[in-house]
């Protein structure tokens, strides 16, 4: 979802750019991505490969590690030898969720899931080995091109007579329309550093999909429920509010809110 839209931002600034699926360079492979990004010779990697099946990676926790530690271990090796800096991106499973105020960037990570875990591993293999890096933390992110929770939303009240979704998880939705242009901005201020990343304005997975609903104008009624009521294999945080004021202090750049951003995507994907 977001290596469409950073192509489609590096193409209307006119940016000379490489993207790389699997097969061109595999960032569990040392070798490959190490030829990859040699060959190429980047001014920037950005970094946004992930294994990201958050509940499957509770039942293969090696693999998770193996994409989101190794994987990014690699990449940064591979920048290493060149001092390229790198743009790397995360989560908001790296906190625990239980702070009632909206996360700062210093304030201590505590993953709960396996994904979590791996997402923050990979953190400190970028802080370790690449002095300049920029970590973006984005939550609830949602792109075309991939499955993503409006996709799924739209899906349900399309096939069910309502949809009982969890109201006791906070969060912001992010797009990928409007995070891909904030990443390029980023790395032009030459800030580095961890900042998060996410449209402005808060709600809960009850809140989206409702809001959801009502702008495609389906009448499929949307319940409440408690995280209790629909168990999942790996824990969410309750609280994935992150406060974006670092990022507009360093950029002078506010995210749209999550509502207007919903708006867009469900524009562009009739």
């Amino acid at each position: 979802m977001l290596g469409r839209e950073l192509v489609a931002v590096a193409q209307h600034l006119n940016l000379d750019y490489v993207g790389f699926d699997r097969g061109e360079g595999d960032i569990t492979n040392r070798k490959s991505i190490e030829h990859a990004i040699i060959q190429s010779e980047p001014r920037l990697i950005i970094h946004a490969a992930a294994y990201t099946a958050v509940d499957k990676a509770e039942r293969e926790p090696d693999m998770a590690y193996y994409v989101n530690a190794t994987g990014t271990q690699n990449v940064c090796l591979a920048a290493q030898r060149r001092d390229t800096p790198v743009l790397y991106l995360s989560t908001d499973y790296v906190f625990d969720g239980t702070k009632s105020e909206p996360y700062d960037e210093w304030d201590a990570a505590n993953p709960q899931s396996v994904y979590g875990k791996s997402k923050y591993a990979g953190e400190e293999f970028v802080r370790a080995l690449c002095p300049r890096h920029y970590i973006v933390r984005v939550s609830w992110l949602c792109g075309h091109g991939g499955a993503n929770f409006v996709e799924t939303i739209l899906k349900l009240a399309n096939e069910r007579d309502e949809l009982k979704v969890v109201n006791d998880q906070h969060g912001s939705p992010t797009f990928c329309q409007d995070l891909a242009p904030e990443l390029f901005r980023l790395a032009e201020s030459g800030a580095h550093g961890t900042y998060h990343i996410t449209n402005q304005g808060y709600t809960t997975w009850f809140g989206f999909a409702q809001k959801i609903v009502e702008l495609v104008g389906l009448k499929t009624p949307v319940r409440p429920i408690t995280t209790e009521e629909f168990p999942r294999p790996a824990p969410r945080p309750k609280n994935s509010c992150m406060s974006p004021r670092l990022y507009e202090n360093a950029i002078g750049i506010r995210m749209p809110g999550w509502e207007e951003g919903l708006k867009f995507y469900l524009e562009r994907r009739s």
